[in-house]
């Protein structure tokens, strides 16, 4: 289905009609089936709204999913500190849940309506935002030329574009010049995305480093973290988060591979929970004992593996070790974001298909926090070289916090970057009457 409008965008949408409503409705009954759709809040899919509009001004932020809508929270959160609504919408349950954990009633949520017109013209008839404010790679042609249409001002926020996405573009350059030329501006995250963005026809185009690096190390239940740390007792840990397809039966093989030399526990977050069921069987066959966090089985001495499938909790498994193997990079493609364990004092190993974070990892190898490895053996031995030499292990955590702090600064820079356009409502916002604001 994700091709399927992709094919409508590049089309010019022509086709887009009553036709396409079967086949919507039976993408979002599968992805409901799979638990990624809440059936609930189905409606705001087609840009129905479940909650009623604040008076006065009111910004709407965009963003996929857990990563990009952590990145725009303290964003939001200054947006509402002066005084301007917030509605945030993102296209997955797990973000709903992180936005209803992490903002209350700072922002109201809904599910981002589906890229066709109806959808979209039903949400801004409804929302009415002044301003919208668009996170990472969330290019919806139908929306941002509804947007365009309307006059409302649209920002792109810690903007980047992948190779492929950008190699993809650049075949079709008047549909990017169509696109790119309704953005108001891009604030991207690094020097070359910014030259890709203005290749495609954005203008104004400036740099802002990434948002993620200027969050907030994520929370943790103290109580749970000092039961798994007694429960663990001395023994080793490394973990495997943000895993792929083949990633988590990789980290299996180096937890069979290092066991014998290492009283070890080895801790696995896949990126998708959902996968977890057959994760669990696929580890069972090779011999492992699995505890599950959702199950708050204990860790005994004959656990294996602790199988962390929860959303939300990143923060809980990545101080239960102080060694990190980042996914979607050996198997799989583009990396997930590292900053979150170099954050947190974690030695960081990867695969090398990290292009989507390419600057993040040049950072972090070039000031020797982060280790790339090219297959499951070499993840073997980096795990091993590190869980047996404390004094490396400690550098390459001290270098990769020195590295976060060097990185920061992208929160004040896209603030400023954003002035003009929510100066003006923030005027507006003090001139309604007490009780609405």
């Amino acid at each position: 289905m994700t091709r399927l409008f992709a094919r409508a965008a590049l089309s010019g949408y022509r086709w887009v009609g009553t036709a396409v409503y079967p086949l919507v409705w039976s993408y979002l009954a599968l992805r409901a089936a799979r638990g990624k759709e809440d059936r609930a809040r189905r409606q705001e899919r087609y840009g129905f709204p479940s909650a009623a509009r604040p008076q006065g001004p009111l910004v709407w932020f965009h963003a996929a999913s857990v990563g990009e809508t952590m990145s725009v929270i303290p964003l939001i959160k200054e947006i509402h500190r002066r005084g301007i609504a917030v509605v945030l919408t993102s296209g997955t349950t797990t973000s709903a849940r992180v936005v209803a954990e992490r903002l209350g009633d700072i922002a109201i949520h809904q599910y981002v309506p589906l890229d066709f017109k109806p959808a979209v013209s039903r949400f801004l008839d409804y929302w009415e935002p002044d301003l919208a404010i668009i996170a990472e790679s969330e290019i919806w042609p139908m929306t941002i030329m509804e947007l365009g249409k309307r006059h409302i001002p649209q920002i792109l926020v810690n903007g980047r574009l992948s190779d492929r996405s950008f190699a993809r573009w650049k075949k079709r350059p008047n549909l990017a010049d169509a696109i790119f030329e309704n953005l108001a501006l891009v604030i991207a995250q690094s020097e070359a995305d910014a030259e890709r963005f203005s290749a495609l026809g954005a203008l104004p185009v400036m740099v802002s480093g990434n948002l993620k690096v200027d969050t907030d190390a994520p929370p943790v239940d103290n109580a749970v973290l000092r039961q798994y740390r007694q429960q663990i007792e001395t023994r080793k840990t490394w973990a495997a988060i943000s895993t792929f397809e083949g990633e988590e039966a990789a980290a299996g093989s180096v937890h069979l591979a290092l066991k014998e030399r290492n009283a070890l526990l080895t801790i696995i977050v896949p990126r998708h929970p959902e996968r977890c069921d057959a994760i669990e069987a696929m580890l069972v066959a090779k011999g492992l004992t699995v505890a599950r966090r959702t199950r708050n089985d204990p860790v005994t001495p004959e656990t294996d593996i602790l199988l962390g499938d929860t959303v939300g909790e990143m923060g809980l498994y990545l101080r239960l070790t102080d060694v990190a193997f980042v996914g979607r990079s050996l198997f799989g493609e583009g990396g997930q974001n590292p900053i979150e364990p170099a954050m947190l004092g974690c030695a960081i190993l990867s695969g090398g298909n990290v292009q989507n974070f390419r600057e993040t990892y040049q950072t972090l190898a070039k000031n020797g926090s982060a280790k790339i490895v090219r297959d499951t053996e070499m993840l073997a031995k980096g795990v091993h070289y590190l869980l047996t030499n404390d004094e490396v292990r400690r550098k390459m955590i001290e270098a990769g916090q020195e590295a976060v702090h060097e990185m920061r600064g992208a929160l004040s820079a896209t603030i400023r970057g954003l002035e003009p356009y929510i100066n003006p409502l923030t005027v507006k916002a003090r001139l309604l009457p007490r009780d609405d604001v």
